[in-house]
Formats: structure tokens, sequence, C-alpha cells
């Protein structure tokens, strides 16, 4: 079930806006720069989009959401001169979904029986 959704896409009709949230992601570092590096700079984009997807998917567990709407995203470039290192950093700004009547149904906590 898709639970994040980029910019143009929309969440199910019927879920609810929870509240707007931020997070941050890095890609993994690679030894280059991204001056005139199409593929690396192609790489460290899919590798960080992927590890923001699975950071988004924690947060709207976490937060107990359903869904997330990303709104608005800056990725900047960084580099470490020193390693002959590389990588991306990401902020994105969402929006949490949920379903209408309540937060999505979490697994009871040991010993917790309010959260069925």
């Amino acid at each position: 079930m898709k639970t994040v959704y980029w910019h143009r896409e929309l969440p199910p009709l019927d879920a609810e806006a929870m509240g707007e949230h931020t997070v941050e992601a890095e890609s993994g570092r690679v030894k280059a720069s991204f001056a005139h590096h199409d593929d690396v700079w192609r790489g460290c984009y899919n590798d960080l989009m992927e590890r923001t997807r699975i950071r988004l998917e924690q947060e709207i567990a976490r937060l107990g959401g359903q869904f997330a709407h990303v709104v608005d995203e800056a990725i900047a470039p960084h580099s470490d001169d020193a390693n002959g290192t590389a990588w991306l950093h990401g902020r994105f700004n969402y929006v949490l979904y949920g379903r209408p009547g309540g937060r999505a149904k979490t697994a009871p906590l040991p010993g917790d029986s309010s959260r069925i």
C-alpha cells in the first residue's frame, strides 16, 4: 500500500490532515565530486530519495498517521575536499494524513492494554 505521495500526487480523498512536518536525509557519500559527473549525481539523488522514503515511512508510523504528502523539498550538494567525497542533503516538508475517525491502529506495547 502506498504511503508516501510526492508533490502533485494526492493522498486518498478520505485522508485527513494531521499536521505539517519536516524530515532531513542524506545520500551515501561517494568518492568523487559532482562537477561534470551526471551519473554520480543521479546515483546520489536516487539514494537520497530512497533514504527519504524510508525516513518518511518511519515518521508516518511514529506519528500515528497513514500517509505523507511531500509538498516542498530543498536538495543541496555537499563535499569534503579533504576526503574527496561528495553527497546530497535534502530537507523535505510534508503533510501527515490519517484516516477519518482517528489515528492508525498500532500494535499494543507489552503490558499496555490501552493501545489496541
